[in-house]
Parts: C-alpha cells; sequence; structure tokens
C-alpha cells in the first residue's frame, strides 16, 4: 500500500520531496506525490483559519470517491488550521475515510518571529505528516515525548519529537506492513 501525498498549490517551494523522503523512512512505507485539482474551503473568516474537518469532508468527497485515489491521502497545506474546541491544530487525521491534512503555518519559524528556516520546516512538516498518516495506518497518539505519534500541543513539544516511531509503535504497524 502505498501512501498518497496532495500539496496544496500555495504550497511552500522546493519542500515536497525532501517532506515525502523524510515520511517514507519514518513509517517505512512508500509515497506517492499525486496531483488533482483541489479547493481548499472551510474558511472561518472571523477567526482567519480554515477548519480541517470541511476539508477532510471535501477531501473524502472529491479526491477518494471522483478520483478513486486508493490508500492513506495526506494534504499538505499552508493554510491555518482548527477544529471546534480548538484554537489550532498542525493535523487532523480521519481513518475512517483514511484522509488527512496538515497546516505548515504553524511549522515555519517566521510564524513565531523566528529566523525562517527551511530545514525546520521539512523536519517538522515530515514528523507531523508522518503523525497524521501513523493514524491512517490504525495508530493511536503515545506517551512518549520522543515518539512521532505523541501529540504535541506547541512548537517545542513537535521539535522534541524524533523522526522514528517508539518500538511499541513501530511493534503496533506491524500487521500493516506488506
Amino acid at each position: 500500500m502505498s501512501i498518497n501525498i496532495l500539496w496544496d498549490q500555495q504550497r511552500p517551494e522546493g519542500i515536497e520531496l525532501p517532506v515525502a523522503r523524510m515520511i517514507e523512512m519514518i513509517l517505512g512505507k512508500e509515497t506517492g506525490l499525486v496531483k488533482y485539482p483541489f479547493l481548499v474551503d472551510g474558511y472561518d473568516r472571523d477567526r482567519n483559519q480554515h477548519d480541517a474537518q470541511q476539508i477532510l469532508d471535501r477531501m473524502q468527497d472529491t479526491l477518494t470517491r471522483r478520483y478513486e485515489i486508493a490508500g492513506p491521502l495526506l494534504l499538505i497545506t499552508p493554510r491555518d488550521l482548527y477544529v471546534n474546541g480548538c484554537d489550532f491544530v498542525f493535523g487532523l487525521a480521519r481513518p475512517a475515510s483514511s484522509v488527512a491534512v496538515v497546516s505548515t503555518a504553524r511549522l515555519r519559524n517566521d510564524y513565531y518571529g523566528r529566523v525562517p528556516d527551511d530545514t525546520d520546516l521539512v523536519d517538522r512538516a515530515a514528523k507531523e505528516g508522518a503523525h497524521e498518516l501513523g493514524h491512517l495506518l490504525g495508530l493511536g497518539h503515545c506517551t512518549d515525548p520522543e515518539c512521532v505519534m505523541f501529540r504535541p500541543r506547541t512548537l517545542d513539544e513537535l521539535d522534541r519529537k524524533r523522526k522514528v516511531l517508539c518500538p511499541v509503535c513501530r511493534e503496533a504497524l506491524r500487521p500493516w506492513e506488506g
């Protein structure tokens, strides 16, 4: 089973391949970049953010049904995301539909007034992408703060994670390998 990655048209340039390769390394699964026209909707003017649930709805309806994309599908977008009850989310997965979305908005150093660094952005996007894809492959959140499947609530927690699954999560992923 291949993992499909779709990049938003407004994506940061030049990070697609490094992020895909890092996700492959973390999960031990082949990735493929898919190119389909996709309208990112769910914009909330009052919040200046996009509703991640609405994006997943559109992905499920358009990409998995109309274009019949098989296997896990991850959208990476620069748009800031939220879900009801949260100020923001780095990403969100819907395992039942095999779709997930990750935002690079809060993964960028300049969002926090830090010096921009594409290396940091690639590292964070890969870890968060692997995290959401891990949910699509049947993994839950992990209590090990260095595991990719740990749920980060801050950028510092995300940075503390390593680009690996802990032994428990790696073993849990084993039945999905093939």
